[in-house]
């Protein structure tokens, strides 16, 4: 017989969190959790994007990617000429190989999950 199995809280980490400066003077991500260790062969990662006015980012997906946009806004494109203004609520699904590129008015701030380990975006 297994162990129970206890579950992870992050409190109020929408608003706590401070993801990374990743690329360009302005595109932040990090990771605030990850199931690497439970689940090695198959891991997820989630974590906080925020994207501030100034340089798009364009990215490649190497992994599948969920995300859900909280705050602000984005304009999201991809290669296949598919424009979307993104707004809190909005959710996408990035596919692996998908080339995608992001860039805002002012801000946004998106919550992902990517089925990748922590810290390979």
């Amino acid at each position: 017989m297994s162990s129970p199995v206890g579950m992870t809280y992050y409190e109020k980490a929408q608003t706590t969190f401070k993801p990374p400066l990743i690329a360009n003077e302005n595109a932040y991500l990090g990771d605030v959790s990850t199931s690497q260790e439970l689940d090695p062969e198959k891991p997820i990662s989630c974590g906080f994007y925020r994207l501030e006015k100034g340089t798009p980012l364009v990215y490649t997906y190497t992994y599948h990617e969920m995300k859900i946009i909280v705050e602000g806004s984005f304009d999201i494109s991809d290669e296949t000429g598919k424009k979307v203004h993104a707004v809190p609520g909005d959710v996408f699904y990035f596919p692996k190989g998908a080339k995608i590129t992001f860039t805002t008015e002012d801000y946004g701030l998106a919550f992902y999950t990517g089925q990748r380990k922590e810290g390979a975006a």
